[in-house]
């Protein structure tokens, strides 16, 4: 299992202003973003004692998350993911998935899950056995830079919006607010090496890393 570094900082429009002039020098965006941005839709879970949320607020060292993601509301193409964390590195793991499979989860019953997606096959088993359930829609605007030395990945992600306790997640008439007082968040991704011309472009004064979470931040309301 392949681990990568993850570093979280929270900046203001000022800089973000500032390190997307830096970035757009030295990266290119993500082939994927229309514009040099996308919509981020999440579905999370978690137990019915919230243990990936308390986990998290916790700081415990080893922990995973469970999401069903689409990209500009597109429901078409639809993404089962597993984030893991260990000492602070992060591995992650998709699969596709079908919006009638989505529908079935939602439903309480999910059937649908084949035995033969081991990603869906982990998540069937841990509604039985460990009460998974959709707790809310995360929703953000992202945008992305990579530079292919050092596998990096830098994102940009504002605009956090909470479905609060719904789970409407394939609706497009799906509502969300605004998650409280959310920052603009500034996430760092590499693998076995951080170029120098990186860590140089996204110096700033009075910033540290942290450990934000949106999926906590969206929980602020139940």
């Amino acid at each position: 299992m392949d681990f990568r570094h993850e570093q979280k900082i929270e900046i203001s429009a000022g800089d973000l202003m500032v390190l997307r002039g830096r970035l757009r020098q030295i990266m290119r965006p993500d082939p994927h973003a229309i514009g040099g941005k996308y919509t981020v839709r999440s579905l999370y879970f978690d137990s019915l004692t919230d243990r990936a949320l308390r986990e998290k607020l916790d700081g415990v060292d080893r922990r995973e998350k469970f999401r069903i993601r689409c990209y500009n509301g597109d429901t078409g193409f639809l993404v089962l993911e597993k984030k893991s964390k260990l000492a602070g590195l992060c591995h992650k793991q998709t699969e596709p998935i079908t919006s009638a499979q989505v529908v079935s989860i939602l439903n309480g019953d999910p059937a649908l899950l084949p035995d033969h997606a081991p990603l869906q096959a982990e998540l069937y088993r841990k509604m039985k056995t460990e009460g998974l359930r959709p707790k809310t829609v995360v929703e953000y605007l992202r945008e992305p830079f990579v530079y292919d030395a050092g596998e990096v990945r830098i994102t940009f992600d504002y605009h956090i919006r909470t479905g609060l306790q719904s789970t409407d997640f394939l609706s497009p008439l799906c509502v969300t607010v605004p998650a409280g007082d959310a920052p603009i968040l500034m996430e760092v991704k590499w693998g076995h090496f951080l170029p120098d011309i990186i860590r140089d472009a996204i110096r700033l004064d009075g910033r540290r890393v942290g450990a934000f979470s949106k999926y906590a931040q969206c929980r602020i309301y139940g």
